[in-house]
């Protein structure tokens, strides 16, 4: 049986954890292939993602979203550069200009990368990248950017260390094993859960010379 990235429920029997590339509606939200969600209706987890902002949450392949799991998009954001942050022009009756986008705390897409576990009930603030690789632990609030193959906890979440030394590191952005198809990944497996590094780090060298 080939894996397929097209199906919503990828785990028999269970109702409760879900594929989220075919369940996502909005076109700015960008999700890879086998990405899980352990849960149902991600969308109800990306919070103040309204279209005029245009802002994108971009999530690479095979992450792992553990429930709970939330996105604050930019639209959370309030005026910070002037007396007061109420937002006037979006309520009935006040006459306030909308501010122009300059005077708005904007911070661009939200991008995570590929094989990216992020751990329950954790918040992914506007704007931030998160390299691939990286583990994200529960209940942390995530508002800089985290580095590929480093774990970060907290709030604010900073960095405990690197899963691996920064050679093994390089070997894995390298190889991108998220990018191959199918019949590929099946076959790196092995290396890929092999919990004895040093080899793998051998193994990988003889494969990205060979390639």
């Amino acid at each position: 049986m080939t894996p397929d990235p097209n199906i919503i429920f990828p785990v028999a029997g269970c109702k409760t954890v879900t594929y989220v590339r075919p369940t996502v509606n909005n076109p700015n939200i960008i999700v890879g292939d086998f990405t899980y969600f352990s849960d149902t209706d991600f969308e109800k987890h990306v919070l103040h993602h309204y279209d005029f902002n245009g802002d994108r949450l971009i999530i690479g392949k095979f992450c792992q979203i553990a429930s709970g799991v939330t996105f604050i998009m930019n639209g959370a954001n309030h005026q910070m550069n002037s007396t007061s942050t109420y937002p006037f022009y979006i309520m009935d009756g006040w006459t306030q200009t909308p501010p122009a986008p300059d005077d708005l705390p904007m911070k661009g897409d939200t991008v995570i990368g590929n094989d990216v576990w992020i751990g329950q009930n954790a918040t992914i603030l506007p704007g931030v990248n998160i390299g691939d690789g990286a583990i994200i632990g529960l209940n942390s609030v995530v508002g800089h950017d985290v580095e590929p193959y480093t774990i970060v906890a907290g709030n604010p979440a900073k960095p405990i260390r690197k899963r691996f030394d920064n050679e093994m590191i390089e070997l894995l952005l390298q190889l991108q094993w998220w990018n191959k198809d199918i019949h590929e990944i099946q076959r790196l497996i092995p290396l890929l859960t092999d919990s004895n590094i040093e080899y793998v780090k051998k193994a990988l060298k003889k494969i990205l010379n060979e390639g």
